[in-house]
């Protein structure tokens, strides 16, 4: 009776180890095509911006087109002293030409408007920029005090960006195609077999994310709301089996 039990543990045993290296010799085989194999790498970095732009607008209404854009010039240099004051050279700040338009009143029987005009607005864009990333960031924290002073503004969250992305692309980009080859030579060492020369490679798109961010998209990623960022290549690379 032990000797059959012994047996039948033997036959089980047999047919999981059979089904292991079906299922492995499967998974391998779908990467291997017309004597290669298709393997994909991938490697990162994480890089600190050294450079940052940022857009403020502030707008002003007036009862008459004179009245708004008379508040607008007034209001300006305030806004301009509170950046030079705070460290922006004069250089590093670019004043857009300003726009207007108006607001018509509303029939508050219909909430439609009334074809009449209630003011006239002006609206001035500056954009701030600057390699000191920290600087911009403070500011931008900061800027609201300048409502105190009666000025309507907004901001616009700070752009930062990284100068040597370029060469760093290209770094990654050798680095990805080493790490494909190590996992092509993991995947053919099942089969005794060895990694050949590179019969094409493809390169994948750049995933420019947060640092503790794993996000992909198709069209790549772009962000630029952090000061470090995350930057992921990926080859997809096809080499010879010998």
């Amino acid at each position: 009776m032990y000797e059959k039990f012994k047996d039948f543990q033997l036959v089980i045993f047999g047919l999981i180890l059979g089904l292991s290296f079906l299922i492995g010799a499967n998974i391998i085989t779908k990467h291997i095509s017309k004597g290669g194999i298709y393997v994909t790498g991938s490697s990162f970095a994480i890089v600190k911006s050294d450079s940052a732009s940022w857009m403020i607008q502030f707008t002003t209404r007036g009862k008459t087109n004179a009245d708004a854009y008379n508040a607008l010039k007034s209001q300006l240099p305030t806004v301009l002293t509170y950046l030079k004051s705070n460290g922006i050279p004069d250089e590093q700040i670019d004043i857009a030409p300003a726009s207007s338009y108006t607001t018509f009143k509303t029939d508050p029987k219909t909430g439609y408007s009334t074809g009449d005009i209630a003011y006239y607005n002006y609206n001035q864009a500056i954009k701030v920029s600057d390699d000191d990333v920290q600087l911009i960031k403070r500011l931008s924290n900061s800027i609201q005090e300048l409502n105190s002073k009666g000025i309507e503004l907004s901001s616009n969250s700070p752009e930062y960006q990284y100068s040597k992305m370029s060469e760093l692309k290209v770094k990654l980009l050798q680095e990805a195609t080493k790490d494909s080859k190590e996992r092509a030579k993991a995947m053919l060492k099942a089969n005794n077999n060895r990694v050949g020369k590179i019969l094409s490679v493809k390169m994948g798109v750049f995933q420019i994310t947060t640092p503790d961010s794993n996000s992909v998209s198709d069209e790549g990623i772009n962000d630029s709301s952090t000061i470090e960022k995350k930057v992921t290549a990926v080859a997809n690379v096809f080499y010879q089996i010998k």
